[in-house]
């Protein structure tokens, strides 16, 4: 089964960025996938779920992995469709390592990197609406709203402030 967006994981303790991810996608009604794939451990079942994804309606991946993250490269190694990496935000260096696995990446192999943890987890589902955005003016419309509604709370914040 493919989707839209493909979210990959490396693990099941990324399931709660996933899961952080799908929560932006599902608000936008953008269809996605969950699956959970090794790129050291399982690397031959990802390059098979890649190659049916390619095969199928996926525009969009996003990898979430953590300390040795090698899954975002892994998947942009194997594909030109637009990756985008979140570093996961466990293990000794709190996600640090993850980041700089994520984001440096040889020439011509792009992933695009958010920040570590949740965070990066939300703003990869925006990212994703973004790019398909360019060719959607529903998604570009309900994005102008989400950023005009964000905007309206922080002047009703600072409306609250100006009046204590």
């Amino acid at each position: 089964v493919t989707a839209t967006v493909s979210i990959i994981i490396g693990s099941e303790s990324d399931l709660g960025l996933a899961e952080k991810c799908g929560e932006v996608l599902s608000s936008l009604s953008i269809d996605f996938t969950v699956n959970v794939f090794s790129a050291h451990r399982t690397p031959d079942l990802l390059h098979k779920h890649l190659e049916e994804a390619e095969k199928g309606d996926t525009k969009i991946y996003i990898a979430i992995a953590g300390l040795a993250a090698h899954l975002a490269g892994a998947i942009a190694s194997k594909t030109v469709k637009p990756v985008i990496g979140i570093p996961g935000d466990g293990g000794p260096l709190n996600g640090f390592d993850s980041l700089l696995s994520t984001v440096q990446m040889p020439k011509g192999v792009p992933v695009a990197t958010v920040a570590i943890g949740s965070a990066g987890a939300a703003n990869a589902g925006y990212l994703a609406a973004q790019m398909l955005s360019i060719n959607s003016k529903e998604i570009a419309d309900t994005l102008k709203s989400i950023r005009e509604a964000n905007k309206q709370q922080i002047a009703e914040v600072n409306k609250k402030l100006s009046e204590k």
